[in-house]
């Protein structure tokens, strides 16, 4: 027979995960982003966490901890209590790329984490300095293999699903390019804008309203298929090199331990920010995908990232500039 005394402290202690649960949220809530501002990653943190915050009613505090491509800020959250106040803009650098060109990470991608949603799924783009000499992505091959090894190309920093696609097209090609790594997407757009370097490979959401100003001009795109909001920017894929096609990711991921209500509360309000009017209008104007992945299916996708990238990353050479 169990004494009354045990029994007593078992059902407490049963009854304080779910009352812990329903108080949550009690105080704002913090949004890690592994990047600089200005970037894609930054763009899609804050429209989430404007409605995401929204329908939690508590403030949801965007805090940008970039370097060591996306690996800090995402080392950051998986130390972090999992008490559902410290959410992570989970990207595929920090937790598909880095890691391995990194030569390791102090945390473990999957066994750190519970991975809740993709926000956002996004093709790259290739976008030159608008006083560039050239006009189209093959004018911009042949200046690259006419001059191996002088050709430079930013992104928001080593790691980044951009830095794989530029290593990608270099090994297409059989031509060397000088990769400039930033501290995000966008002091790397800043300098491409001001001519500091001729061309930059980015996330399409956050080179957007760049190209849309005519501040850049895009070249060409990494989908399977133009993107709706850029129909006259051709595909790399149908300019003729089928293996540069990329997509970035941008999702919420949690500690490990998080309490389970939790988690499922805040994968059923990321379902209903992302069919947000205002959601659904601003990624289709900034080419952004959204997904409606439960937090299973999101975690088969990420380990399946990882499954790919990891031998990319060793055939291309690449390495954490």
């Amino acid at each position: 027979m169990i004494p009354r005394r045990t029994f007593i402290a078992a059902s407490v202690a049963a009854m304080s995960l779910p009352a812990q649960a329903q108080a949550w949220p009690s105080k704002p809530i913090k949004l890690v982003v592994p990047y600089a501002p200005g970037g894609t990653t930054d763009v899609i943190a804050r429209m989430v966490a404007e409605y995401l915050g929204q329908r939690l009613g508590q403030n949801i505090i965007v805090d940008n901890k970039p370097g060591k491509g996306a690996m800090v800020g995402t080392a950051l959250v998986a130390k972090a209590p999992p008490d559902g106040y410290t959410l992570l803009m989970s990207v595929i650098s920090g937790l598909s790329i880095s890691p391995t060109l990194y030569g390791g990470a102090d945390f473990d991608p999957m066994g750190d984490f519970i991975h809740i949603s993709i926000a956002s799924r996004n093709p790259s783009v290739l976008v030159v300095n608008p006083g560039f000499k050239a006009k189209t992505f093959k004018e911009y091959i042949e200046i690259a293999k006419a001059e191996p090894g002088k050709l430079a190309y930013a992104t928001s920093g080593a790691g980044s699903s951009n830095h794989l696609l530029g290593a990608q097209l270099e090994q297409v090609i059989g031509a060397a390019l000088v990769h400039v790594p930033y501290r995000g997407a966008g002091p790397a757009m800043v300098d491409t804008i001001n001519g500091n370097v001729p061309s930059m490979f980015d996330s399409l959401p956050s080179a957007a309203p760049h190209i849309k100003a005519g501040k850049v001009r895009a070249l060409a795109v990494s989908s399977e298929e133009r993107s709706p909001a850029f129909p006259d920017v051709p595909t790399m894929k149908e300019l003729g090199y089928p293996d540069l096609i990329s997509y970035s990711w941008f999702g919420i991921s949690v500690p490990a331990k998080t309490p389970q209500p939790i988690v499922d509360r805040l994968a059923t309000e990321m379902q209903a920010v992302l069919k947000e009017p205002a959601v659904v209008k601003r990624w289709e104007e900034i080419g952004a995908e959204a997904s409606t992945a439960t937090p299973t299916e999101v975690t088969r996708f990420i380990q399946a990232e990882i499954d790919k990238w990891t031998p990319v990353v060793k055939s291309t050479g690449a390495k954490p500039e």
